[in-house]
């Protein structure tokens, strides 16, 4: 997931848990708020009504209070009420208890927000109750808990695309580094040193960073392949000096055969020398783009060709091939090289093979890419070693011959014509190397 992705969804997150925060203790905080309110109205009416009283409005109330009329006095909406009576003795005097309970007036039951008092009047005590209807209250809390709800979504949203937006122009610079830079950081030779404008202190020393890094890693890689060039060519000539030499030695007459066997293996050592060197001088002359790539190469001639040149080794393996290529299919590049790299390919599937083994070459498209297989049935690669496969001097089975830079030259033509190697195998199952095409 992208960094302003995961930005915008942490700030979203944060928002609805406010929300729910909101949610859940608002509505309590306001019905609290309202409701002593109402308790300080219920109190004002109660000491207005308890100083203003006297022995008639006493006697009103008691005489209008029997069992026809329950509540002495209540307004027209039953918004409010008001009932009177004699306490028992035992009563606390002047003590103030509120408490919420259903009231049935006139045979409309409601309920009611209720003021309890007990007070003396003339040596008597008396219980007085004010009420307020909170059906009215509830509604606003219910609408309230609504309307919270509904704005702070509406609010979440918008600030979610407003974060989105100003993220994203937050991150612009470091997008830039990303995709400009970092993406080419295995190809230093394509790597843009330009600085990138920004704001922000942060992306500006990254980037900074990034090209101080990348020019020492350049010049670097420079110099290791003119070292790799200089000293290959440099190594050429005396190798091809002592070869000739030695080819002259062993025509002396006067060697037995012992002394005929050692030079004979100082000629194959010298030999193997020479290929690796060579094998070293094709990489170099591939990272240094020496070759042309706007050959037109028929793949699937290239298959069959190279088939028919190892038939000798194929048969000396007792392998079976089984070729399968549909497409004709035709790629810009480098023909010797697209050769080398399937040879390659083709000659390991051969060497770690096991007798009467099994080699297929098939081809398939996957998304939309022309995709070049072959399998065979051999020995297999550990999963510790798969990863290292294509690094030089890197062996498959060191009871094979071969130098271990095979699968560098693979790997390096590869890069240079922009092709992906995929690598499957387990051991004694066989390896299969999936020869991914760019898309024209």
């Amino acid at each position: 997931m992208k960094l302003k992705h995961r930005l915008s969804l942490f700030n979203i997150v944060t928002k609805l848990f406010l929300i729910i925060i909101l949610w859940i203790t608002l509505p309590y905080i306001v019905k609290k708020v309202i409701y002593n309110n109402a308790d300080d109205e219920l109190l004002e009416k109660k000491e207005k009504f308890v100083h203003n009283l006297d022995s008639k409005e006493i006697k009103d109330f008691l005489v209008a209070n029997d069992s026809t009329q329950v509540y002495s006095n209540f307004t027209i909406l039953h918004k409010e009420f008001t009932q009177l009576e004699v306490s028992p003795n035992q009563i606390t005097i002047n003590k103030d208890v509120f408490y919420n309970a259903l009231r049935n007036i006139e045979n409309q039951k409601s309920e009611y927000r209720i003021l309890q008092h007990h007070f003396n009047y003339n040596n008597t005590n008396y219980q007085i109750e004010i009420g307020t209807n909170i059906k009215a209250i509830d509604d606003i809390i219910v609408l309230l808990h609504y309307i919270i709800i509904i704005t702070f979504l509406i609010v979440t949203f918008f600030t979610f695309i407003i974060d989105l937006f100003y993220v994203s122009y937050l991150l612009k610079p470091f997008n830039k580094i990303v995709t400009t830079k970092i993406a080419l950081i295995n190809e230093p030779d394509k790597f843009n040193h330009i600085l990138i404008h920004s704001k922000t202190s942060e992306f500006k020393d990254l980037d900074g960073a990034l090209n101080n890094m990348m020019n020492r890693i350049t010049e670097a890689f420079v110099k290791e392949k003119q070292f790799i060039g200089n000293v290959s060519h440099e190594l050429l000539t005396p190798i091809a000096i002592l070869a000739n030499r030695f080819e002259n030695l062993i025509q002396n007459k006067s060697l037995d055969e012992i002394a005929i066997d050692k030079i004979s293996d100082s000629l194959n050592t010298l030999d193997a020398m020479k290929k690796v060197i060579n094998h070293l001088l094709l990489i170099s002359k591939i990272d240094n783009k020496q070759f042309l790539t706007n050959e037109e190469i028929n793949i699937k001639d290239i298959i069959t060709e190279l088939i028919e040149n190892l038939k000798d080794r194929i048969q000396e393996r007792e392998l079976r091939v089984v070729k399968n290529n549909k497409a004709n299919y035709f790629f810009k590049g480098n023909k010797t090289l697209i050769q080398v790299m399937i040879t390659n390919l083709m000659t390991n599937a051969i060497k770690y093979n096991t007798p009467f083994g099994n080699i297929t070459v098939t081809d398939t498209w996957i998304n939309s890419h022309y995709t070049l297989i072959i399998s065979d049935t051999g020995i297999g690669i550990n999963k510790e070693q798969l990863p290292h496969i294509f690094n030089r001097f890197t062996r498959i089975n060191f009871d094979q011959e071969g130098q271990g830079i095979g699968l560098t030259i693979v790997d390096s033509i590869a890069k240079l014509h922009q092709i992906e190697i995929q690598v499957e195998s387990e051991i004694n199952q066989g390896t299969t190397f999936k020869i991914i095409f760019p898309i024209s």
